[in-house]
C-alpha cells in the first residue's frame, strides 16, 4: 500500500492551492530571458472563461460579420446606380457608403474619417491602454479565430501539447489537416469578402463559381488568402512582438492614469504554493499556479509587469479571477488598474480614477473639430461641379477678321442620382461668343449629363476685333456660368481670357 500510494502521488499533478492545479508552464516571452532574436517558442494558450472572454466572442462575432457581410449588403439608389451599400467603384472614380457617394475630387471625406480614426485610436489608448490591440485589431481578431478553430479539432492547451509530442499516425494527420484545411478555407472567404467590396458582390460571386471572374479578383482573392492564413493562423503573436509598429508607439498615449492590464503585487506578493488549513498571513494572494501566464496568446507573464508584448485582452484577468473564486480570495489581483492607483494602493493610499486629463481633453477636442469641420463640408457639398482647363499652346489664336479665339476644356460633373440638362454661357466678356463642338448649329443647347457622370466638352470662346479695344489688357477675367435647367440653379468658374498686348 505504501508503496502504490508513493507512485500515485509521483503522477498527481502539483497544486497550487487545494483542488487548483500549479501548470507546468513558463512565459515563452518572460522579461528576464528575452533573448532579442530566438526561433519561435509555440505558444499553446488555455482557453480563458469570464467577462473579458465573453466580450472578445462577442467583439470577434460583431467585426468578423460586418467584413464578412457588409458587402452583400444593398441599398437603393435609383435606377442609375449600383444597390450595393458599400462599393469602392473604381471604374466609375467613386466611394459609395450607403447614402454618402465620394467622388476623388471629395478624398477630403477619406482623409477626415482616416483622421477621425486615428484620434479615436490616441483617445481610447490615452483611457485604457491597447484595446484596440487586445479586442478590435484585425491581427487578433482573426488570430482568435484560428485558435479557435485549432481548439475545436485538436482539443485545449494539454491536449494540443500532447499531440505535437506524439508520433506521427493517422490520427495526427486527420486532426492536422483538419485544422489547416479550416484555416485555408477562412483565408479563402476572407479574401473573396475583401474583393466583393470593389464589385457587385452577387456578379462576382456569379463570376468565381463559373471561373469567368477578371483574373485580378483572383490574383486579390490569393493574396489575401495566403496573408490571412500566413499572419493568423501560423504567425500570430510574432505580428503583435515584431511586425506590428503599434507597441512602440503606444508608450507615448498613455500616462500614469491610464488604465491598464496590471499585477498587484503588493497583495500577491511574496506568492507560493498554499496548502489546505494554511492560513494567508505573511504571504500573497498569488499561489503561483500560472494560470495568467497559460492563457497569454502572446506567451508573457503579467506578473512581470508592463511589456511590449502585452496586448491588453484581459484574458489573464479571466484566468485570475476564476483561480481567486475558488481560493476564496478576492478578485481583482489582476484588473484593470493605473500605475498611479497601484502605487497609492501599495501605501494604502486612496485610489481615484482619473479620466479626464489635458491629454485626453485635447483629443476629444480634436475629434469634436475635425467632426464639425466634415459635417459643414458635407453640408455644403454641391452636386454640380465644374472645373475649366484652358488652352496653353496655342494660349490664343488671331482670326482673319481681326477678332480673338481662345480654347477651353469644360467638364461638368453631375453628382444627381438621376440625368441632367445645363446650359452653358458666359459673364463678364464684352461682345464675346461662344460655341460648343458637337452643338455648333443650335444657339444656348442644352447639354445632358448622365447620373454621377463627367462629361468633357470642347468650347471656344471669341471676342470680335470691334471688341478687343474693350478688354482691360492681354489678361481678361470672366466667368462660365452653368445652369441647371431643372431647377434653375447656376454654378460658376473663374477663367481667363488672352489676347495680344495692344
Amino acid at each position: 500500500m505504501d508503496v502504490t500510494a508513493t507512485e500515485r502521488a509521483k503522477k498527481a499533478p502539483a497544486e497550487a492551492a487545494p483542488g487548483v492545479e500549479q501548470l507546468d508552464v513558463a512565459a515563452v516571452n518572460a522579461a528576464e530571458t528575452r533573448p532579442l532574436y530566438a526561433v519561435r517558442e509555440k505558444i499553446y494558450a488555455k482557453r480563458a472563461y469570464g467577462t473579458y472572454r465573453t466580450v472578445k466572442w462577442i467583439v470577434m462575432a460583431v467585426t468578423l460579420g460586418i467584413y464578412y457581410l457588409l458587402p452583400w449588403l444593398r441599398w437603393d439608389r435609383g435606377p442609375y446606380l449600383p444597390d450595393q451599400a458599400v462599393l469602392i467603384d473604381f471604374p466609375d472614380r467613386r466611394f459609395l457608403f450607403f447614402f454618402l457617394e465620394i467622388w476623388p475630387q471629395e478624398f477630403y471625406f477619406v482623409t477626415g474619417l482616416l483622421i477621425l480614426a486615428s484620434l479615436a485610436l490616441f483617445l481610447v489608448t490615452a483611457l485604457a491602454g491597447r484595446v484596440w490591440c487586445g479586442y478590435t485589431c484585425p491581427q487578433t481578431v482573426w488570430t482568435d479565430l484560428m485558435i479557435a478553430v485549432e481548439r475545436f479539432w485538436q482539443g485545449d492547451r494539454n491536449a494540443r501539447m500532447r499531440l505535437d509530442k506524439a508520433p506521427w499516425s493517422l490520427h495526427k494527420i486527420w486532426l492536422k489537416s483538419a485544422t489547416h484545411i479550416t484555416w485555408l478555407a477562412i483565408s479563402v472567404a476572407t479574401g473573396g469578402a475583401f474583393v466583393f467590396y470593389f464589385r457587385d458582390a452577387p456578379t462576382l460571386m456569379g463570376e468565381f463559381l463559373t471561373f469567368s471572374a477578371p483574373a485580378i479578383a483572383y490574383i486579390f482573392v490569393g493574396i489575401f488568402t495566403a496573408t490571412t492564413y500566413l499572419l493568423g493562423a501560423i504567425a500570430r503573436e510574432q505580428v503583435c512582438i515584431y511586425m506590428c509598429p503599434w507597441p512602440r508607439i503606444q508608450g507615448a498615449m498613455f500616462d500614469q492614469y491610464s488604465l491598464l492590464v496590471s499585477y498587484r503585487e503588493w497583495r500577491g506578493e511574496p506568492r507560493g504554493p498554499h496548502k489546505k488549513g494554511e492560513s494567508w498571513d505573511n504571504r500573497g494572494d498569488c499561489i503561483d499556479c500560472k494560470q495568467c501566464v497559460a492563457v497569454c496568446p502572446t506567451g508573457i507573464d503579467i506578473r512581470d509587469g508592463a511589456q511590449l508584448e502585452c496586448i491588453q485582452c484581459a484574458l489573464c484577468i479571466d484566468a485570475c479571477n476564476t483561480i481567486m473564486d475558488r481560493i476564496g480570495r478576492p478578485r481583482g489581483l489582476i484588473d484593470y488598474d493605473t500605475i498611479d492607483n497601484l502605487e497609492a494602493e501599495a501605501e494604502g493610499k486612496p485610489t481615484k480614477l482619473k479620466l479626464l486629463r489635458p491629454r485626453v481633453l485635447l483629443y476629444a477636442g480634436l475629434i469634436v473639430l475635425v467632426s464639425l469641420i466634415m459635417l459643414i463640408a458635407l453640408l455644403n457639398r454641391t452636386v454640380l461641379e465644374v472645373n475649366i482647363l484652358r488652352d496653353r499652346n496655342p494660349i490664343f489664336v488671331e482670326l482673319s477678321d481681326g477678332g480673338v479665339r481662345n480654347g477651353y476644356t469644360v467638364k461638368i460633373l453631375n453628382k444627381l442620382h438621376e440625368p441632367g440638362k445645363f446650359q452653358l454661357g458666359l459673364e463678364g466678356l464684352p461682345d464675346a461668343s461662344l460655341k460648343i463642338v458637337g452643338f455648333e448649329q443650335a444657339a444656348n443647347p442644352a447639354i445632358s449629363v448622365l447620373p454621377d457622370d463627367l462629361r468633357a466638352l470642347r468650347v471656344f470662346v471669341t471676342v470680335p476685333r470691334e471688341s478687343i479695344a474693350k478688354l482691360t489688357g492681354p489678361v481678361t477675367d470672366f466667368e462660365f456660368t452653368v445652369t441647371d435647367l431643372n431647377d434653375g440653379s447656376t454654378v460658376r468658374n473663374d477663367t481667363t481670357f488672352r489676347s495680344p498686348e495692344k
